[in-house]
């Protein structure tokens, strides 16, 4: 299984992969609680709970409750009142899975998040350095990259775990009825696409994000005027998105895109879907800069094909067998491990799993841009 399961967001505090590229529509994120001092120096690292398989430290839950309130905060939405219990929850169910983990389930686990990695670089035409540089913005505290990666493989590991112990198969044929179900078709139909590469130069400091000077902003607009010329007198346009463009996602694959409605800035999206074949737009502006986009296709709604969809398929396939199967399997780990809590605190948290009440849809039929 080579995604994060959805279940694994039951289970874990995930610290998920950073958005790395500046699109037209979101800049790459950092980590603006900056570093803090090692809370093994300040407070040093007591035992929260324990049992057969099971040891949560301190440090490790109040890491673990600070990362998922700053994805609740993210999202816009209130944490909950027992966001610790909830951490606490989350590390020893994990930790009890885990445990189950053998050599080959630890492999695969790795592997998995090492082909992820080189995935996220490659879409974003990200060199080692650039990489390690936009990662490191995303940690918390004193955590490093050996710890990142560590917590990262694990999450991988845990569906495969998941996997071979619930003893869940699924065949090609309850994939291909699945595909076929009627049912099913809107989670298939793929929505009109445009395939169309531009050329940004920011009017934004792509540090700070704040916008720059008059007259740093009238230079870049008579910068882009010039290559506008250049494009509409047969200039290759991806050779100078390679050469001008401020966009670190694109300009490598020569400022392109293939997006449908709704996934980019209102200003981008909307020209690039009035142009024709081959037409190159006006100077347009957005919140981040100026932009030139040149359209190379437009592509119809269509049902995906099975062969794109196939693997998505059996991933949602196997995540509702898991759901199904895991309060149960979850209530034998803990209760064979017979937990101790040892803060007062937390000793009401309760380790239940509850089953989804509904199984959910059907998987997207192909991955979207990030916005």
């Amino acid at each position: 299984m080579k995604k994060i399961s959805q279940l694994c967001v039951l289970l874990c505090a995930i610290t998920p992969m950073a958005a790395f590229s500046v699109t037209p529509d979101q800049p790459a994120s950092t980590n603006s609680a900056g570093k803090a001092p090692s809370l093994d120096a300040l407070f040093g690292d007591s035992v929260v709970a324990k049992g057969k398989g099971v040891e949560v430290k301190r440090n490790d839950l109040d890491s673990t409750v600070v990362k998922m309130k700053s994805m609740y905060a993210a999202r816009q939405i209130p944490a909950p009142a027992d966001l610790e219990s909830q951490a606490l929850k989350n590390l020893v169910i994990q930790q009890l899975i885990l445990s189950k983990a053998t050599d080959a389930d630890r492999n695969t686990g790795k592997t998995n998040f090492m082909e992820r990695i080189a995935k996220v670089k490659k879409e974003n035409g990200l060199t080692d350095e650039d990489f390690d540089k936009r990662l490191s913005a995303q940690f918390f505290g004193d955590e490093t990259r050996a710890q990142w990666d560590k917590q990262q493989t694990d999450l991988l590991t845990i569906p495969v775990v998941l996997e071979r112990e619930l003893n869940v198969k699924i065949t090609d044929d309850d994939v291909k009825k699945f595909y076929d179900d009627p049912a099913n078709i809107s989670a298939f139909e793929q929505p009109e696409m445009v395939r169309a590469s531009h050329i940004l130069l920011m009017t934004q400091d792509p540090e700070t994000h704040q916008p720059l000077s008059a007259d740093k902003k009238a230079a870049k607009k008579k910068q882009m005027e010039d290559i506008l010329k250049q494009a509409r007198s047969g200039a290759d346009f991806g050779e100078l998105a390679k050469k001008y463009s401020e966009d670190p996602g694109s300009k490598d694959k020569g400022g392109e895109y293939t997006f449908p409605r709704g996934q980019m800035m209102k200003e981008f999206e909307d020209t690039a879907f009035s142009l024709k074949t081959n037409e190159i737009s006006d100077i347009i502006e957005t919140s981040y800069g100026y932009h030139i986009i040149k359209l190379s296709e437009k592509i119809p709604a269509k049902k995906v094909d099975y062969d794109k969809v196939k693997e998505g398929i059996r991933d949602h396939l196997v995540q509702l067998e898991l759901q199904k199967r895991l309060p149960a399997y979850t209530a034998k780990l803990v209760k064979d491990a017979n937990i101790q809590i040892m803060d007062d605190k937390l000793k009401s948290t309760d380790f239940s799993v509850e089953a989804p009440k509904e199984e959910g849809s059907a998987p997207a039929p192909t991955p979207t841009p990030a916005k």
